[in-house]
């Protein structure tokens, strides 16, 4: 089980305990966005911006309705442990070859039609 220390407004990824959540976290660019289960309650995060001098920043902040439920929670459960979990996205945007054809993904058939 994951979990992470509510102690402010966003979430920084030194008070997430659970090394996989950590790794998929601190690979995801600036400003994009990720599904979480925290407490009970799915919401989305979007990865915060880098720094003016370049270096990203770790951390996420709560986008849509879970800005209004974290901020609800920050009063209210404020170094709290709350448990964690990614989301999977449910709806991609656009399904994509091996989505639609499973079977076409394989490395030979990759090398073979990568350039069509």
């Amino acid at each position: 089980m994951q979990h992470v220390r509510l102690t402010d407004q966003v979430i920084w990824f030194k008070h997430i305990e659970g090394k996989t959540l950590l790794v998929r976290l601190k690979a995801l660019q600036a400003e994009e966005e990720i599904h979480l289960e925290i407490g009970g309650v799915v919401g989305r995060w979007k990865r915060m911006r880098s720094g003016v001098d370049g270096r990203p920043t770790d951390g996420l902040k709560p986008s849509g309705a879970m800005r209004d439920i974290w901020s609800a929670w920050y009063g209210s459960k404020r170094g709290d442990r709350l448990t964690v979990r990614e989301v999977p996205d449910e709806n991609p945007r656009e399904p994509t070859i091996t989505s639609l054809f499973p079977e076409w993904a394989s490395a030979e058939d990759e090398a073979a039609f990568r350039d069509l």
